[in-house]
């Protein structure tokens, strides 16, 4: 087997690539991104019969990223500064007074209703910045009320790095980066909620927690891209506007092809 690095950037940009992330040629030599057209987009890691809070164990076979094309790439060196620690992102964030998960699965029954109701009409009042499905102002959204904390720690880290540029590759080697890719992305919110002891690749984020759609979060992972649901908004690299626009995303996707994972009572 032939195991090369490629960058996904044009010849042209090729040192924008490089100089992109933090601890990058580390991640070369110690991990090596693999990319194979033949990995399969649902089969590249098996399911964990029990959720895990770090890597899958096995080296998972990673492919090109079909929707880095919607994801605005870094066209030259990337100058945003690196982010500061998943945990601290989410404990500076997170709304004060939040609710116990006693408190809200106790009102949870007679809050739903009232919560879909007012989060559909927020998603209907977000507008996309012009030319992709970013939303606008600062790039993130409020944290939410009337969730488990652990959500809006989730929410929290999402936010840190919502107007960081796109590289592929982008937070692999370490949480703390200035620029991140899909998996690099859902890696640090996740990790900002406790979810996630190191970063993970979209492949082996097919076996992250266990099977099927979750009440507040859903990650959506094949070989080659991964986003996620949180608290009924999308997250994702792919539809944004620019290199700096948000990865908080107007609307929905298409889910076919993605395997659907959740945490435990999440």
């Amino acid at each position: 087997m032939i195991v090369v690095f490629v960058c996904p950037l044009a010849v042209a940009v090729l040192a924008g690539c490089g100089e992109a992330r933090v601890g990058a040629a580390n991640y070369v030599a110690n991990h090596q991104i693999v990319r194979s057209a033949k990995a399969s987009a649902t089969g590249s890691a098996k399911a964990d019969p029990t959720p895990g809070l770090g890597a899958t164990g096995g080296r998972t076979v990673e492919v090109a990223d079909p929707e880095e094309a919607k994801s605005f790439p870094a066209t030259g060196s990337v100058h945003h500064k690196a982010a500061t620690t998943p945990a601290k992102a989410g404990e500076v964030a997170v709304a004060p007074g939040a609710p116990s998960d006693a408190e809200v699965r106790k009102e949870l029954a007679q809050m739903h209703a009232v919560e879909h109701a007012a989060q559909q009409t927020q998603q209907q009042e977000l507008t996309p910045v012009a030319g992709g499905q970013s939303i606008g102002g600062n790039g993130t959204i409020p944290i939410p009320s009337g969730v488990p904390e652990v959500v809006q720690k989730v929410v929290a880290g999402a936010n840190a790095i919502a107007d960081f540029p796109y590289v592929f590759g982008g937070g692999h080697a370490s949480f703390v980066d200035n620029a991140y890719d899909c998996s690099g992305s859902v890696s640090y919110a996740l990790a900002a909620g406790g979810l996630l002891s190191a970063p993970e690749v979209s492949g082996a984020l097919e076996s992250w927690g266990v099977p099927g759609p979750g009440k507040y979060i859903t990650v959506y992972a094949s070989a080659g891209h991964t986003y996620m649901y949180v608290d009924g908004m999308l997250y994702d690299t792919a539809g944004r506007s620019g290199t700096y626009a948000s990865r908080w995303l107007v609307g929905a996707t298409d889910n076919s092809g993605y395997v659907a994972r959740h945490w435990p009572g999440l």
